[in-house]
């Protein structure tokens, strides 16, 4: 056996090695979850007392997952005339309560502030609804400037995939 030879097979032997030792421990790309189409989400919250005076509104858009385990949502919820400041939740399946991701602020004519929501979800169960709870407080001017809070549900967003 001539020492090219012998070199070659050794190179060959050392890079088969490696591409199997790569295949063995280098996990495989998981699959990615395909998501179906954006629901327009919108909630505005409206003071019950008679005045009329609006007091948070929660819009953006959701959307599911096709392995029926994961959410995803972009949501902005403009501080109108609430105080304290409003807040909502989201309810999944009819009873389970996750909180949104806070993830910036912004700004918007009408508003005093803008928080962003804006994240995938994964709760550990399986998701075949979910709606959205926004609550806001006032003092009521009609009723003795008496503190009031309200919570206003969206509709219910079904999952599309179950």
């Amino acid at each position: 056996m001539t020492e090219r030879s012998w070199g070659r097979r050794l190179t060959t032997s050392i890079a088969l090695a490696v591409t199997a030792l790569a295949v063995i421990v280098l996990p495989a790309t998981p699959a990615h979850a395909t998501y179906g189409p954006n629901q327009s989400v919108y909630v505005q919250v409206t003071a019950n007392d008679g005045t009329g005076q609006q007091l948070a509104r929660l819009e953006g858009t959701v959307a599911f997952d096709d392995s029926n385990t994961k959410y995803r949502y972009a949501l902005t919820l403009c501080w109108q005339n609430a105080y304290p400041m409003p807040s909502f939740i989201i309810v999944l399946n009819g009873s389970t309560v996750n909180y949104p991701v806070l993830t910036g602020y912004s700004s918007a004519t009408g508003c005093q502030q803008v928080t962003v929501y804006d994240a995938e979800a994964t709760p550990g169960i399986t998701v075949s609804n979910l709606r959205f709870d926004v609550t806001a407080g006032w003092f009521s001017s009609v009723n003795g400037w008496q503190y009031m809070t309200r919570t206003k549900s969206s509709g219910t967003y079904d999952n599309p995939f179950n």
